[in-house]
């Protein structure tokens, strides 16, 4: 039997944060397009890459690496948006004036 250490808990625990991803997305309490869906994936990957800095595996590096490179193109996305919509806001009250 292996030793569990601090990095195996880690990966857990981001196999964990990305399982709950999408368990909210299927049950409706995220939006795909929202930064929480981005930001919990990207530590659920962050995390499951930094034990396998430990225990190197790499076809699961690969498809960590590939997760976490999609979650933050999500979350500038996400910051794209919420951005353009506050832009938006701000127009349309100088617009009043």
């Amino acid at each position: 039997m292996t030793n569990f250490g601090i990095s195996d808990g880690i990966g857990v625990l981001g196999a964990a944060l990305i399982v709950l991803a999408y368990l909210l997305l299927q049950v409706g309490r995220l939006d795909s397009r929202s930064m929480s869906y981005s930001v919990i994936n990207g530590l659920g990957a962050a995390g499951i890459i930094f034990s396998l800095m430990f225990d190197f595996n790499l076809s699961a590096f690969a498809i960590e690496a590939f997760w976490l490179a999609i979650s933050l193109y999500g979350a500038l996305r996400a910051l794209r948006v919420r951005q353009t919509a506050s832009d938006e806001v701000a127009g349309s009250t100088d617009d009043r004036a």
